[in-house]
């Protein structure tokens, strides 16, 4: 408990805790619904909508992208946050600067879907920010089933990066199957149930008004 407030002095001091948030030195599991079964052979990624061309990656062809690296701050809604987590995985930012999807003019949202129909959206700029990863590992290994194995979105905060904005951490989807770029936007599951369509972290955008 003293180390854990001692570091959580030490995070404020430096500005990283945003307001209404309390550090962890855990890694708290939420989400809703049970967790999938993954089956390599079965799974596959797919980006459509507001693009060129539809594309779909098998578990081994995704595994072939290039690859990043993100340490990061993570703010969950129902207040915890944990400081400088490792997250490896595939930049979007990446996938379109290299040409593996060709956004449309037309696209200015993205709308994750997860296992059960589950979705989260976000802006574009905030997809294609540097502080967005599609992960597959967490601190040096791969990620747990309850936290979203094989795959899913990441969002936080980088240090002195104060230029990007920052949503709260449910803004990137667990069981991540697919991308699907808007011209308009449409609200995912949380915001559909009243959570904040923007989730500014800063601001506290925890729930629409």
């Amino acid at each position: 408990m003293l180390n854990r407030r001692k570091d959580e002095d030490r995070v404020k001091k430096e500005g990283r805790l945003p307001p209404g948030q309390s550090l962890t030195q855990k890694f708290p599991v939420l989400h809703y619904g049970p967790v999938p079964k993954f089956n390599p052979s079965a799974w596959d990624l797919r980006a459509w909508g507001e693009v060129e061309e539809d594309i779909q990656w098998t578990w081994d062809e995704f595994n072939q992208l290039p690859r990043s690296q993100i340490n990061m701050d993570i703010h969950c809604v129902t207040r915890w946050s944990k400081f400088d987590t490792d997250w490896e995985g595939v930049s979007l930012k990446t996938l379109v600067a290299e040409g593996f999807i060709k956004l449309k003019p037309s696209a200015n949202h993205l709308l994750q879907h997860a296992e059960y129909g589950f979705t989260v959206n976000i802006p574009l700029e905030v997809a294609l920010a540097d502080n967005f990863l599609l992960a597959t590992h967490f601190n040096g290994e791969p990620l747990t089933p309850d936290h979203g194995y094989p795959l899913r979105g990441v969002v936080g905060f980088i240090s002195g990066r104060e230029d990007l904005d920052v949503p709260y951490f449910w803004k990137g989807a667990k069981w991540l199957r697919g991308l699907e770029f808007l011209q308009e936007d449409k609200l995912g599951f949380w915001e559909q149930a009243g959570y904040h369509n923007r989730a500014g972290v800063w601001e506290e955008e925890r729930f629409a008004r």
